[in-house]
């Protein structure tokens, strides 16, 4: 499973963006739901890489979060609480998060689990779609957030909906990095997905619980 730690950066600058970013969520499947865990940390697992993967993304725009993804087992029962769940995964998650609250010049984003080099390429690929999400801009968003990735033909539709021309969204299109980002989204949720199958557990590897 895949634990997504979402850790707010600027909370004593903004307030409590903890409600905002769980309603931003509440539409990636889960098995247990994004909520608040600590204080400014939101918390959520998914069993599928790819919805970790939009995760993170959604929450690397703006700026506001550090993201940390740990990938392995959720003991059972699972829980309906984050609070209450146990297991490598959490460990994981606990670990990427605490290393990329450390990260300041660079996509606050770490992922953790049981093959350091999976983790580490998963890691990569994640923090290059994540520079473009961060410094796309506000016209940008307002263009591909009404962009349906995979639907040819439709950008005169959004033109028209926002009452600009096809050429403009075209251009913000391309600016925006919008089809580049789509196209590696499947790469990072692979790597991920790799990550999750690994079973061996060796005793280096060990985050401190019993497999």
């Amino acid at each position: 499973m895949y634990v997504v730690t979402m850790d707010q950066r600027n909370s004593r600058d903004v307030g409590d963006m903890v409600p905002q970013l769980v309603r931003q969520l509440r539409d990636i499947p889960t098995v247990i739901e994004f909520q608040r865990s600590v204080s400014d940390e939101v918390q959520g697992v998914t069993v599928d890489a790819g919805d970790a993967v939009s995760a993170a993304l959604s929450a690397l725009r703006g700026g506001s979060w550090s993201i940390g993804i740990g990938v392995g087992r959720i003991d059972d029962p699972v829980p309906e609480e984050i609070t209450d769940a146990s297991g490598y995964g959490m460990v994981y998650s606990r670990q990427a998060a605490e290393r990329a609250l450390k990260i300041h010049d660079q996509v606050p984003l770490a992922v953790e689990g049981l093959e350091r080099d999976l983790a580490a390429e998963a890691e990569a690929v994640l923090r290059l779609l994540g520079r473009i999400v961060a410094v796309r801009s506000q016209s940008e968003w307002s263009v591909v957030d009404l962009m349906i990735p995979g639907v040819r033909g439709q950008q005169k539709a959004v033109a028209a909906e926002l009452g600009i021309t096809p050429q403009a969204v075209s251009k913000a299109v391309v600016r925006s990095l919008w089809q580049e980002e789509w196209a590696a989204r499947p790469a990072a949720s692979r790597l991920l997905a790799l990550l999750g199958n690994q079973r061996t557990v060796r005793a280096d590897d060990s985050p401190g619980l019993v497999p």
